[in-house]
């Protein structure tokens, strides 16, 4: 069994949390840490009480930096919220105060397992926790666009009454307004999805996909739920050594960003990095993303 670190209890955290305490899965150990330690208080009794219901009897407490020493995931998901009107690009040098004095604190402890980053600007804030740690990059995970291709593969669902299992099709590149479907590898059943949508079809739905994020912030202020299953997810492909497929954040030696791509998730975090085949039209896209999160990067006042 596996004990889970989770710092910052906002919405994401716990709803992450709730997942975590809710569901079969292979952690004992449940540890909240948060600047107000009093609601970190109340919401590992409160999580507690719900853990009652589940067999795997996991222990929830609040806790201190030193709780770090022997767990297997730190993920961290403090910061500031995305506000209406803000991208996630904005929220940069907000996030960058809190993400170093949560992992200076961190680098205090014998912490050697996986960082999972839920924090935005997602791919950047898992690159600051790269430089930070100085972790291995296989070691330092994004939540990346995980919830961005659950989405598509949901919409996809609506639009033509396929079960999502049997869509193939991946979100790619920045967790923002420059992620993209490269369509040329999507596949639905056994074949090609654009058997089945048109290039309006496919527009729609990456536009859908792109904004919907936008869409819930405007009519409930935050997105939780969404990404606290993602997050789930990606704990059990690694706790599990499950060797799943995942378009987590990863490390790009060459161009030193992380970014949304397939990857291989083990107990020793990213195994491989899957790089797709690409038309030229997809690498222009795949281009334009890089860029993105290079400029947002240059942005940071280290």
């Amino acid at each position: 069994m596996s004990k889970v670190v989770i710092i910052g209890c906002g919405n994401v955290g716990m709803s992450y949390a709730f997942s975590l305490v809710t569901t079969k899965n292979k952690i004992d150990e449940l540890v909240l840490i948060d600047i107000n330690k009093t609601k970190a208080e109340g919401e590992a009794l409160d999580l507690s009480h719900a853990a009652t219901y589940n067999s795997n009897h996991i222990s929830v407490k609040s806790g201190e930096y030193k709780e770090c020493d022997n767990a297997d995931i730190i993920c961290i998901c403090a910061g500031r919220n995305q506000e209406i009107g803000e991208t996630r690009r904005d929220l940069i040098n907000k996030n960058y105060g809190v993400f170093k004095s949560i992992i200076e604190e961190i680098n205090k402890t014998k912490f050697n397992g996986i960082y999972l980053i839920a924090t935005n600007p997602l791919d950047v804030m898992t690159y600051i926790t790269y430089k930070l740690s100085n972790f291995p990059a296989h070691k330092v995970i994004g939540s990346g666009t995980v919830l961005d291709t659950a989405r598509l593969r949901g919409l996809i669902c609506e639009e033509i009454g396929v079960n999502p299992k049997n869509i193939h099709a991946y979100v790619i590149g920045e967790h923002g307004d420059s992620e993209f479907v490269p369509w040329s590898n999507a596949i639905i059943g056994l074949n090609k999805a654009t058997k089945y949508l048109s290039d309006d079809q496919r527009s729609r739905l990456l536009y859908n996909v792109r904004t919907s994020a936008y869409d819930i912030i405007n009519k409930k202020g935050n997105t939780c739920y969404g990404i606290g299953m993602c997050l789930l997810n990606i704990t059990n492909a690694i706790l599990e050594n499950s060797n799943q497929i995942m378009t987590v954040s990863t490390y790009n030696k060459e161009h030193d960003i992380y970014m949304g791509m397939p990857a291989i998730l083990n107990r020793k975090g990213v195994k491989e990095t899957l790089y797709l085949e690409l038309t030229s039209y997809e690498k222009d896209r795949l281009s334009d993303s890089i860029d993105c999160i290079k400029n947002t990067i240059n942005q940071i006042k280290w």
